[in-house]
């Protein structure tokens, strides 16, 4: 189910930020200590009374920058274009600046609900201040103060108030699947391939990301196949010539819709920081993954060439070593057959159940294999494990202290499972737990 988006917009110095990290609290995800993995803190998730969502900030205009109001516009038409709900952040110290009614203009042309915020509004004296802000004619303003977390609250309240209403629940065995890569990698030429050679019955429907179509196809076995449209990743007009990092935002929606991704690298121009960024989105989501080289007709190739282009996609991205590898062409349809299987294994693997009784009896051995470790004179012990989830599968270890569980014993644990289940293409999650 795909969530929302809510946006933060306002002129330098209203605190943006500040409110951003507010609302995203403990929530903003914290990076593996695994090479590649790499977030930007302009990106979010956050849940109010129940409702996950997606948070944008907008920062970076200077006000050194020229030209100004350009700059300003730029960003607030992103917030129109990729939000469900924008929050308009302005200053109760400073009053209404000639910036603030610019952007309010903008906003209230969009058609987009906005939440009016007036921020720095740190004690009672200063809330019959905010009365000014009602001719921005963007509702009712709402005090608060990012520094203190005073109105947070209603501000969220108001917010969640707009999201629009969850999806119906959709067909159980349809298997929702999508590309993600930089501009220009073949994506577009990939999904115009795999629909010529595999198409049964394709028929176009709205999405619900924005201005996206959505193509649902089945193969030849009967298993029908919805591809989300990642257009929305595409850079369109002026606007995302210089801002390719709220793509990132447009993939982010793409693969919370999708059970498998695919992630598309352009063997011409090998891996860039990008690829790394938006797989690392797709890994943390514990979505399934496969990891699809297009252009590969293009290259001059050696002896070995595709197993040094393999080794150096496994140096790169060390957290999907879990994730199949894939040489194709759109060009010559090269491999391209194998897509629509690997994606069928994949999403298999993402809702592969295990017996706590054979789980069991492969922790047990794992144990014996290599003992549990000791902390100063203490050693972890594991009673019971039970999968307790799928998509991805997730795995619950019952344990006297979870402080004794190491990562590198975790991962060691994680290893054997893999090795005694097929686990290909989706990551897998243990939680150690204390045993009451």
């Amino acid at each position: 189910m795909s969530k929302p988006t809510l946006a933060i917009v306002g002129r330098p110095n209203v605190g943006k930020s500040t409110l951003f990290n507010r609302i995203a609290g403990e929530r903003i995800s914290i990076v593996e200590d695994t090479p590649g993995v790499t977030r930007d803190r302009i990106y979010a998730t956050s849940e109010w009374l129940g409702r996950e969502f997606h948070l944008i900030d907008t920062g970076g205009i200077e006000m050194a920058d020229e030209p100004f109001m350009a700059q300003i516009k730029e960003q607030a038409q992103i917030a129109m274009d990729e939000a469900d709900v924008i929050v308009l952040i302005v200053s109760g110290r400073e009053g209404i600046t000639d910036a603030d009614e610019y952007v309010a203009k903008l906003l209230y042309k969009s058609k987009k609900p906005v939440v009016l915020a007036v921020n720095k509004v740190d004690n009672p004296e200063m809330r019959n201040d905010v009365f000014e802000f009602y001719s921005l004619g963007l509702g009712d303003p709402i005090p608060v103060s990012g520094s203190h977390g005073i109105g947070l609250g209603d501000v969220l309240d108001e917010v969640v108030k707009h999201f629009p209403e969850n999806e119906e629940e959709e067909n159980p065995d349809l298997i929702k699947f999508s590309l993600i890569g930089r501009p220009n990698v073949g994506k577009s030429s990939l999904i115009n391939a795999i629909l010529g050679e595999e198409r049964v019955i394709v028929s176009n429907i709205a999405g619900t990301t924005r201005d996206a179509i959505d193509t649902y196809f089945t193969d030849s076995d009967g298993q029908e196949f919805q591809m989300i449209d990642t257009a929305g990743m595409r850079k369109r007009g002026k606007v995302y010539e210089t801002t390719e990092k709220y793509s990132v935002m447009r993939a982010m929606r793409a693969i919370d819709r999708s059970d498998v991704v695919l992630m598309v690298l352009n063997a011409e121009e090998g891996i860039r920081e990008y690829d790394k960024r938006i797989a690392g989105f797709a890994h943390e989501a514990g979505k399934g993954m496969v990891i699809v080289v297009n252009k590969w007709d293009a290259i001059e190739k050696e002896t070995n060439t595709l197993h040094k282009f393999e080794e150096e996609i496994r140096e790169e991205f060390q957290y999907l070593s879990y994730a199949p590898i894939v040489f194709v062409s759109a060009l010559t349809k090269q491999r391209l057959n194998k897509l629509p299987e690997m994606i069928k294994e994949v999403s298999a693997s993402q809702n592969l159940r295990i017996s706590s009784s054979v789980l069991n009896d492969v922790i047990m051995d794992a144990v014996m294999m290599n003992p549990t470790p000791t902390d100063k004179g203490k050693r972890l012990k594991i009673y019971y494990a039970t999968q307790v989830a799928v998509k991805p599968p997730t795995f619950v270890i019952f344990v006297n202290e979870e402080e004794l569980m190491h990562f590198s014993y975790a991962r060691f644990l994680e290893n054997q499972i893999r090795k005694a289940f097929v686990f290909e293409g989706t990551p897998i999650h243990l939680i150690a737990r204390r045993r009451k």
